[in-house]
């Protein structure tokens, strides 16, 4: 399940987080974002004990999403040690998507 938390610097949380973070580029108009809502909290459940799911709303953060190469919506990228090391556009089934980032951790 997604909680909401406070961080000082998203770059502060990426590198001090203890496992990969997952983090969701999203818009509340993208449609495809809200189908891929249902599919992040099936993520979060199922790989909980290897990452961490966080959710920024593009429009809220525009710098951080330009910082970050965000061109489209739905935009995934996984964090480990601080780095991007994948990136994934669009929707994608949970069975796809968990099996995809299982590949990456």
């Amino acid at each position: 399940m997604a909680t909401s938390k406070e961080f000082t610097s998203f770059d502060a949380m990426i590198q001090e987080a203890e496992k990969p973070v997952l983090v969701d580029f999203y818009a509340t108009w993208c449609g495809p974002c809200q189908l891929l809502s249902p599919v992040l909290e099936e993520v979060s459940v199922r790989l909980h004990d290897h990452l961490q799911v966080v959710k920024i709303d593009a429009d809220r953060y525009p710098d951080l999403a330009t910082q970050h190469q965000v061109t489209a919506l739905p935009t995934l990228i996984l964090f480990k040690d601080g780095q991007a090391i994948d990136r994934i556009e669009g929707f994608m089934k949970a069975d796809h998507l968990i099996a995809h980032l299982e590949r990456k951790l």
